[in-house]
């Protein structure tokens, strides 16, 4: 409830689309949606983003890395894109995210909005929207699950000492 009020707060008069990251930022996406669609009393655009063909690592996914599906509404151009992601650490991620969205159209303006900052930054990224931030090592791993995928939700913090 929390990141969508504050996604409301930011929406301002352009368009809006909400894109999810796949996996999990999908259906955190697809949870927050309604609730800004009900209180901007608007519709809201939906997009999913499958940014593994973008990311500078995919070398080290192996050699049959798992693609998963982009799909965004073709009104980008002038909207205010929202990216939703469960846990932000490096930034790899969400720069991935943003190549792909500029491959598909020019936006208005991109905010950025996740479950999870766990610090640990190697891009010079941060989150508009944080819905928790949690304090780890770099071995350290954070773990969120969703009922639509995991059977239940939650957010795991698990330490690298076990």
């Amino acid at each position: 409830m929390r990141i969508a009020s504050e996604i409301v707060e930011h929406a301002g008069d352009s368009p809006l689309i909400i894109v999810g990251i796949q996996r999990r930022g999908v259906q955190l996406a697809g949870r927050i949606v309604p609730i800004v669609e009900q209180a901007l009393e608007r519709k809201v655009g939906r997009g999913m983003l499958g940014i593994t063909l973008y990311r500078d690592d995919i070398q080290a996914a192996g050699q049959r890395p798992v693609v998963h599906e982009t799909r965004l509404p073709p009104e980008i151009d002038g909207a205010t894109v929202v990216i939703v992601d469960d846990v932000l650490y490096t930034g790899r991620t969400v720069r991935a995210a943003l190549d792909e969205i500029a491959d598909f159209g020019r936006p208005r303006r991109i905010l950025l909005a996740v479950l999870v900052d766990r610090g640990g930054r190697e891009l010079p990224i941060a989150a508009n929207v944080v819905g928790m931030t949690v304090a780890t090592a770099p071995g350290d791993r954070v773990e969120v699950r969703v009922s639509e995928i995991d059977g239940s939700d939650g957010v795991d913090l698990l330490r690298e000492d076990g």
